[in-house]
């Protein structure tokens, strides 16, 4: 069995997700080509991705220790049928921004696990509506700097949590690592995901 994990990622977002699940990792984020192919889905290019993101570790790792499995995960904020990543500056942060002002818009994160034995993605797809939005709310919110790391230009556990008006689907998925998913699929490969006992009384 597989004995240490590789997040190959350097977002705090999902290790601390991990660590709420009680997972033991390491951390090793991978470099890849991260742009969109030309006929290329929104859902195919995050399963890609992260799928991408799981070998690209392996591969760097595994003649060095070959019993370790790796966890890729990418999201991608959806709308219109446009794929949203990141912003590039402020100006791109507060055009996203507008777009998703009282609209609902989808979010794709897709997780994907490689081992010696083993190769598994999955995907979970969730609905966010934000609310109205003020040229104000968004100048606002941008001049915070939370914007500029993040798919879609927000975080959902951060300020912008007060523009969500609905949520359909999972609120780690939306954060940035589907903890259901990420549960099943570790325990398919064969990855213990041990529940830490309470140190409170």
């Amino acid at each position: 069995m597989p004995a240490r994990l590789i997040l190959a990622s350097a977002s705090p977002r999902r290790k601390e997700l991990l660590d709420q699940i009680g997972v033991d990792y390491e951390v090793y984020p991978v470099d890849i080509d991260e742009n969109m192919r030309r006929d290329e889905g929104v859902v195919e290019f995050v399963q890609r991705l992260a799928a991408e993101k799981a070998r690209a570790a392996y591969q760097r790792l595994s003649e060095s220790n070959a019993e370790i499995t790796c966890l890729g995960a990418d999201t991608v904020v959806e709308i219109g049928g446009d794929a949203l990543g990141k912003p590039e500056n402020t100006t791109q942060a507060a055009q996203i921004l507008a777009r998703l002002s009282a609209k609902k818009h989808k979010v794709h994160t897709a997780i994907a696990l490689k081992n010696d034995s083993c190769e598994l993605t999955d995907i979970s797809t969730s609905t966010v509506e934000f609310a109205a939005l003020t040229p104000q709310q968004i100048e606002s919110y941008i001049s915070t700097g939370e914007p500029m790391d993040k798919a879609g230009a927000y975080a959902i556990q951060g300020i912008a949590g007060q523009f969500v008006t609905r949520l359909d689907g999972s609120y780690s998925g939306v954060m940035g690592l589907p903890l259901y998913e990420t549960a099943k699929l570790l325990s398919d490969c064969g990855v213990s995901v041990v529940i830490k006992k309470s140190v409170e009384e």
